[in-house]
């Protein structure tokens, strides 16, 4: 039987948070508290993700999901790759161009028959969910338009989650070259409006209230991501912490990755946009020395910092549980404000 939002005591997924963030122990205390918490396999080895699994596992017995990037489509343009590494200069790494252990992976969440599987940067085939769902996995697609959001649901995905342009990170769109880059209000509407699935909102949510307002929307639950990223139990580095402790803005890029990603605005993104190719996960390589450089000596002008148009309001050390359940209350909180104001 596939996996129910309503069964959530709380409507509040965790977002993955791939690149460093995402720990056992952060998805377990969302799960604890009542909420939906999420490891990110990205950039992970497969047994490194079977270790994420096994230690989550003994952190909490409820259920919790698992996100794999879908296989990236070939680089239109290999030389622009190499002339963007050798313009960074000493120290960049070597494109590489893979598909994340696609095949192992999800080998790996049908065997240990995790309660959610999750895709970001496109969709699976019908074989593909027909096969986790004959696992037991419940099987979510990212969409950020809603022409996406029927593409997923004419093969079989059980719920969506409709990420808004104001998400940090990386978009989750299909295709790169033409991403979503919708406002999440208009585009939950506008997918509600074509599909009848589960829905869970995501993009620039850090307050009760916009919990709120994505549920009267029509979401099934909201996911945060920004939010999550000071809690105590995320692996968020030193650096990318003291970014989001700030107040810069943020702008969508290709620097760091070559795929489309909101982060906070700082020198490398001013410098190295306007040349960056679209070519991932190529640039993600090249750019990975030089980023794990950076972050090793503090330096926030040269990592990607990942983060939403509203990481400003991002709680500042908050327990992960706490924030769950504080979320929650505060959006039932707003719901009531709302219904009287409507004289309900």
């Amino acid at each position: 039987m596939a996996f129910r939002l309503d069964a959530l005591e709380h409507p509040i997924v965790q977002a993955p948070l791939s690149g460093g963030p995402s720990t056992p122990a952060l998805a377990a205390a969302v799960c604890e508290a009542g909420g939906l918490g999420f490891l990110a396999t990205g950039y992970k080895t497969v047994d490194a993700a079977a270790a994420d699994i096994a230690e989550l596992r003994s952190l909490t017995d409820r259920p919790f999901g698992v996100n794999l990037f879908a296989p990236p489509a070939p680089v239109a343009d290999p030389e622009a790759v190499a002339r963007y590494a050798a313009a960074l200069g000493e120290g960049a790494g070597e494109p590489r161009h893979h598909d994340d252990a696609w095949e192992a992976k999800l080998d790996l969440l049908a065997r240990e028959r995790v309660t959610i599987a999750s895709f970001t940067f496109g969709c699976p085939t019908d074989a593909v969910i027909g096969a986790l769902h004959d696992a037991g996995c419940t099987v979510w697609v990212t969409v950020t338009t809603a022409a996406e959001a029927r593409h997923a649901a004419s093969v079989g995905a059980d719920a969506l989650v409709v990420q808004g342009v104001e998400a940090g990170g990386h978009r989750g769109s299909f295709d790169d070259d033409a991403p979503g880059e919708i406002g999440l209000l208009a585009l939950l509407q506008l997918v509600r409006a074509t599909v009848d699935l589960p829905l869970v909102a995501t993009g620039g949510l850090a307050t009760g209230a916009a919990v709120a307002a994505v549920l009267a929307a029509g979401a099934a639950a909201a996911g945060l991501g920004s939010a999550f990223m000071l809690a105590p139990e995320a692996a968020t580095s030193a650096a990318h912490a003291g970014a989001l402790r700030g107040s810069r803005p943020t702008a969508l890029t290709r620097a760091f990755t070559g795929r489309l990603a909101r982060g906070i605005e700082n020198s490398f993104m001013a410098e190295h946009e306007a040349t960056a190719p679209r070519a991932y996960p190529d640039v993600h390589y090249v750019t990975a020395p030089l980023r794990a450089a950076a972050r090793e000596r503090g330096d926030a002008e040269a990592i990607n910092l990942w983060a939403g148009q509203a990481y400003e309001l991002a709680p500042r050390d908050e327990p992960a549980g706490d924030m769950v359940r504080r979320l929650s209350a505060e959006a039932r909180a707003a719901l009531r404000d709302a219904a009287g104001r409507l004289g309900a």
